[in-house]
């Protein structure tokens, strides 16, 4: 089973080819934070995984997850599966920009953003959904 958390250290590695000034970054920084909420996202994928694999969750263009169907859910879950993604998010939210702070340099916060946008999309598994640049949804 590949878990995209596990592939955290692949992706920061990949950023220094993303941002050539990120050469001199020590990409592979890991504070007391990260590992925090490398931690707590490695819990709540478990949680999240059948959510992606029903379609009612994606990864959006920006780094985040969203609702992308919740009429696959029941009504009951709704709530809870929310819950989940406003967690996940703050977590995603918070990764890049400890990341950014601890390389010294907060201004990156929105290119390391749009690079784990992008690799978070590259890990998803077959048949779950993503959104595209333009904003639509597509399966992978």
């Amino acid at each position: 089973m590949r878990n995209p958390i596990s592939h955290l250290i692949l992706l920061m590695a990949l950023l220094s080819a993303s941002f050539p000034s990120f050469a001199a970054a020590d990409i592979e920084i890991n504070t007391p934070a990260i590992a925090r909420l490398k931690q707590s996202m490695q819990q709540r994928h478990g949680q999240l995984e059948a959510y992606y694999t029903r379609g009612a969750v994606g990864l959006t263009r920006d780094g985040l997850i969203a609702m992308r169907d919740a009429n696959v859910l029941p009504l009951a879950a709704r709530q809870s599966v929310n819950a989940l993604i406003a967690s996940e998010n703050e977590d995603r939210n918070a990764l890049y920009r400890e990341i950014a702070r601890a390389n010294g340099r907060p201004e990156w916060e929105q290119d390391i953003r749009s690079t784990f946008g992008q690799r978070w999309i590259d890990l998803a598994r077959p048949g779950w959904w993503y959104q595209a640049p333009n904003g639509s949804w597509g399966r992978k």
